[in-house]
């Protein structure tokens, strides 16, 4: 992956939280893309599709599966997030959809979970022996009706992905507390930085920010907030929502993000950080090799946990499973595509996956290997302080009245209350 494949970038966040199915057909594209991991003699052909970014670690697997003697093959193809999750929809309508196919955890796409299993479009994975990894407070991802459909190999998480040097230079260290990232940003625009580059004309990048702080001013003290949301019971409006865009924007008002975030790319957000023109950049982890790709020097990129919190000890994360797979329910190989899952679902695949896609595997032992640049996340999802803010909207309308009401707030045009009305009349639309 570059610094400058807005495809995988803008796929690579997608796939955390469900997304937004915006794109055309693509079986030209999907069938342009395969690549038959036959590998030699297997009695059954299954048929997968992913997005492009889970390429890396299947073709690794498939491959891995197939010489281990399974009896199985493989067709697969790998295509941009937005042409693979409306050409696979329309093939689950259709019932001649892939053996396997990418899956979204949680809700509010029509490629998530909670839809395709309200569907009764995906087979049953509760009985596999990788199901009780699953961290209790991330099943929701995972699962719909009580029942798993999801195989997620990890987790990931947004925090701010920063250029050593810079803040060495401006004598900056880590903050860990919102009053210390205040500070740090106050002594690197003083040296001349931009403290927090914003790639806000990039959509999905808009909400990242929004995300970081509603963990913890929503999540911490309200951690039901989306069973409350979902009962009527709550509203943006009327919830830490509020506080959280306030401080968004206070760092917009105190000058700490660069010109015009609005007219500024992901490309461009990850080139000011990786060159040392900004100091950090409020990002998805699957992004550090992007960020490291840009820099002069490597080592330089690393990253924290956005301080959300007063105090260190009640910093939370925004943290969810990562794009998965599911099994179609009407499947003719159903009981290979399951076979093939459980094998996913082995400690050491899940390893192996993760290190590819820099994620921390849903449950780690003694082999797992995580990114040297998320080990200061660990103890926040061992203690349960991480919440999976969007994962469970019911509609695939919030998400982008999300993405518009930011820039709009980024251009002075609304205020945050005519922000959060406008996402809580999406809320209320029909799913």
């Amino acid at each position: 992956m570059t610094a400058t494949d807005n495809r995988l970038n803008r796929a690579q966040f997608l796939r955390m939280i469900g997304g937004l199915a915006a794109g055309v057909g693509a079986s030209g594209l999907l069938a342009a893309c395969g690549d038959d991991s036959s590998g030699g003699g297997g009695s059954k052909t299954l048929s997968l599709v992913g997005v492009a970014d889970e390429k890396g670690p299947l073709d690794v697997l498939t491959k891995q599966y197939t010489d281990s003697g399974a009896g199985v093959t493989f067709k697969t193809s790998y295509a941009p997030t937005d042409q693979v999750t409306t050409s696979v929809r329309t093939q689950l309508g259709g019932g001649n959809a892939p053996d396997l196919h990418v899956l979204y955890p949680g809700a509010g796409n029509s490629m998530s979970t909670t839809e395709l299993g309200k569907a009764g479009l995906l087979a049953d994975l509760s009985g596999q022996s990788w199901v009780s990894m699953i961290p209790e407070n991330l099943k929701s991802s995972f699962t719909y009706d009580g029942k798993t459909y999801l195989f997620s190999s990890g987790l990931t998480v947004i925090g701010a992905i920063y250029n050593k040097s810079v803040f060495s230079g401006a004598g900056v260290e880590i903050p860990k507390t919102w009053p210390e990232l205040i500070s740090a940003c106050q002594k690197l625009k003083a040296a001349g930085k931009v403290p927090i580059a914003l790639g806000a004309q990039t959509q999905w990048v808009t909400q990242l920010i929004t995300y970081a702080l509603v963990a913890g001013y929503v999540y911490r003290d309200t951690p039901d907030f989306d069973d409350q949301m979902l009962a009527g019971k709550a509203t943006f409006l009327d919830s830490g929502w509020k506080k959280s865009m306030e401080l968004y924007m206070s760092l917009r008002d105190q000058g700490f993000f660069n010109d015009n975030p609005n007219g500024t790319t992901l490309e461009q957000q990850t080139a000011m950080v990786g060159t040392g023109q900004a100091a950090m950049a409020v990002q998805v982890a699957p992004l550090l090799p992007a960020f490291r790709d840009a820099a002069t020097n490597k080592d330089d990129i690393d990253m924290f946990p956005f301080p959300n919190a007063d105090t260190a000890d009640q910093v939370y994360t925004w943290g969810a499973a990562n794009v998965g797979l599911g099994v179609h329910a009407k499947s003719k190989n159903k009981d290979a595509a399951l076979a093939f899952v459980e094998y996913l679902g082995k400690q050491e695949n899940i390893n192996k996956w993760c290190e590819v896609v820099a994620a921390i595997p849903i449950k780690r032992d003694a082999t797992s290997k995580v990114d040297p640049a998320l080990q200061s996340f660990l103890p926040l999802l061992d203690g349960g302080r991480v919440a999976a803010v969007g994962s469970r909207w019911p509609n695939a309308e919030v998400q982008p009245t999300h993405f518009s009401v930011i820039q709009d707030l980024l251009a002075k045009k609304i205020t945050v209350d005519d922000a959060l009305k406008k996402m809580d009349e999406a809320y209320k639309k029909a799913q």
